[in-house]
C-alpha cells in the first residue's frame, strides 16, 4: 500500500514538470508569435509609406 502512494506520488510530480514544461514552451510560443505580428505590422506601415503597397496590389 505504502509502495502503491509512492509510485503515485512519483507519477503526479512527473506530471506536474511535463506541465510546467508545456506552459513554457506555450509562452515562449505565445511571445514569437506576438513579435511577429509587430514585425509585420512595422513592415505594412513601412511598405506603405513608401509606396511599395501600390505596386504590390498592381501584380
Amino acid at each position: 500500500m505504502e509502495e502503491e502512494k509512492m509510485n503515485l506520488r512519483l507519477d503526479l510530480d512527473v506530471q506536474k514538470l511535463e506541465t510546467e514544461k508545456l506552459k513554457k514552451g506555450k509562452n515562449k510560443a505565445d511571445g514569437d508569435f506576438d513579435s511577429l505580428k509587430t514585425d509585420n505590422k512595422k513592415l505594412c506601415f513601412s511598405m506603405r509609406t513608401v509606396g511599395l503597397g501600390k505596386i504590390s496590389e498592381k501584380w
